[in-house]
């Protein structure tokens, strides 16, 4: 069973920072993507960032200068650095993984999500 679990979300300022943690479990993949989607209230689910095996990243262009994507293979783990942060950033946060198979998407899961909430 393919498990995602994430951390690092919480309150914060306007302005502030705050570093999300998606650690995944339960295979070994031949290629993957992991990355970030946020759901606000109201709006439909959106990409923040994705990061593949391949280096590639790609990002929102609302949170481009403000969020990094990063990641550690050795822990199967992809991070989420957001600075400057701001209240339209409130949302809950998803860590997603996709798993491909010869370049073909085998599967797409999803963690719980974890709150960032950013308000003075």
């Amino acid at each position: 069973q393919v498990q995602l679990v994430e951390s690092g979300g919480g309150l914060v300022q306007p302005g502030g920072s705050l570093r999300l943690s998606c650690a995944a479990s339960g295979g070994i993949f031949s290629s993957k993507v992991m990355g970030w989607y946020r759901k606000a209230p109201g709006k439909e689910r959106e990409l923040v960032a994705a990061f593949s095996s391949g280096g590639i990243t790609n990002y929102a262009d609302s949170v481009k200068g403000r969020f990094t994507i990063s990641r550690d293979n050795a822990k199967n783990t992809v991070y989420l650095q957001m600075n400057s942060l701001k209240p339209e950033d409130t949302a809950v946060y998803y860590c997603n993984l996709k798993i491909y198979e010869l370049g073909v998407r085998k599967g797409d899961y999803w963690g719980q999500g974890t709150q960032v909430t950013v308000s003075s």
